[in-house]
């Protein structure tokens, strides 16, 4: 080999490797900005092999449980209970809540999972309307088999 071809191939193995390096590392921070969705149920028992881990970042939609929300007199903090079809977490958030939010309205909280049934939520959106669900909500529901045979009798009782 000729001392110009093996400049060359130094040269792109050079490019070859710092693209490599540079790629990992993107997808190194992609991941630790994910959040992945879950309901309340899949955060206590898991979805798919995985259950959340404490630390972990991720999104919960549910329900607002009736007669959970308690707020702080002295600041903005709020703790509610939100609820799927299963066992129910308790969400703590510091701020000022949406105008839509209220017991038994659907919300999605970002934040992070501080214990099993535990999330200290940075974010918390509320639904606009009681017949709206959040696409996300409404496929992880669909695969449980309690909430598909409440929807059928859901819709037994308002046929008359």
């Amino acid at each position: 080999m000729t001392p110009r071809r093996k400049k060359r191939l130094a040269v792109v193995g050079i490019i070859v490797a710092a693209v490599a390096i540079a790629i990992s590392l993107m997808i190194y921070a992609l991941n630790q900005n994910m959040n992945l969705f879950y309901t309340p149920s899949q955060i206590i028992y898991g979805r798919d092999g995985h259950v959340p881990k404490v630390g972990e970042r991720l999104r919960v939609g549910g329900v607002v449980v009736a007669g959970s929300v308690k707020r702080d007199p002295d600041d903005l903090d709020v703790r509610f209970k939100l609820k799927d079809i299963g066992p129910d977490i308790t969400v703590q958030y510091s701020g000022i809540l949406p105008d839509l939010f209220r017991e038994g309205q659907g919300i999605v909280a970002q934040g992070v999972l501080i214990d099993k049934h535990t999330v200290k939520a940075s974010e918390v959106l509320a639904k606009h309307d009681e017949k709206y669900m959040p696409p996300d909500v409404k496929d992880a529901m669909k695969d449980n088999t309690e909430f598909n045979k409440a929807q059928a009798s859901k819709r037994k009782e308002s046929q008359p």
